[in-house]
């Protein structure tokens, strides 16, 4: 999924995807030139343990056009164990990677796409950390907040002339199974539910992240049981049945 953003969080359009939720994220205070590092943090205690849904967070850097975006998904259970699915993706033309965990092209475009799928308890918390490593390079990183420890999910390179994450964008729920041409009623959507917490940098002098919104939008806005409730420092989203 992509999001296409004429006016950064007023009308989103999806490109190639089933549209649920949307939210709009955003520092208070960050340096002009934008950030080095950006985390994005989730929980999917009680999403199902199947394949269909996708809980991201997009971003975009200064001086290029296109985006990245980083997230989770649920996967079915394997031999006993519980599956999440972790996903770090530029939709830059002229990306490349070298990383194991990658491969060009994203959503069918350019791009690079990079995935893993680790072992992991869904009641804890997940935290995806985009971080600047050197020149236009970016890795992407999956930490578990309770045991703290880090699986890389893939690494990419921007073309020459890349700047920092620019302060502000947009994340999404999507039921990426729904994304294949056929008709579907909205209220056969299956049933999930995510904590998106608000985004963190240790940039210097980013401060006060914060999701800013979270919204309804596509063609099944009132009939699918959205909800979301705000907490401290994070939305609880809900869709389905």
């Amino acid at each position: 999924m992509k999001f296409t953003t004429t006016a950064l969080l007023a009308a989103c359009v999806p490109s190639l995807a089933f549209a649920l939720v949307g939210n709009g994220w955003k520092f208070d205070k960050a340096p002009a030139d934008g950030l080095n590092d950006v985390t994005f943090s989730f929980n999917m205690a009680k999403a199902p343990h199947k394949s269909g849904y996708y809980f991201a967070q997009q971003f975009n850097f200064h001086n290029v056009k296109d985006v990245g975006y980083t997230g989770l998904q649920p996967r079915e259970d394997s031999r006993g164990n519980t599956i999440i699915h972790a996903a770090f993706s530029s939709f830059q033309q002229g990306t490349t990677s070298k990383h194991p965990n990658c491969h060009n092209g994203a959503d069918g475009g350019p791009g690079v796409s990079c995935a893993v799928d680790i072992k992991g308890d869904y009641r804890d918390k997940y935290s995806l950390v985009v971080k600047n490593v050197g020149g236009t390079t970016w890795r992407g990183t999956l930490v578990n907040d309770r045991t703290r420890r880090p699986t890389v999910v893939g690494q990419w390179t921007l073309p020459a002339g890349a700047g920092k994450i620019v302060n502000g964008q947009v994340g999404f729920v999507e039921h990426y199974k729904w994304n294949d041409g056929k008709p579907h009623a909205c209220n056969t959507l299956p049933f999930t539910e995510a904590t998106f917490y608000h985004p963190t940098s240790k940039t210097r002098g980013a401060r006060g992240g914060k999701i800013t919104q979270v919204y309804e939008y596509g063609n099944c806005v009132g009939k699918v049981r959205f909800s979301a409730k705000k907490q401290a420092k994070a939305y609880k989203i809900r869709v389905g049945f």
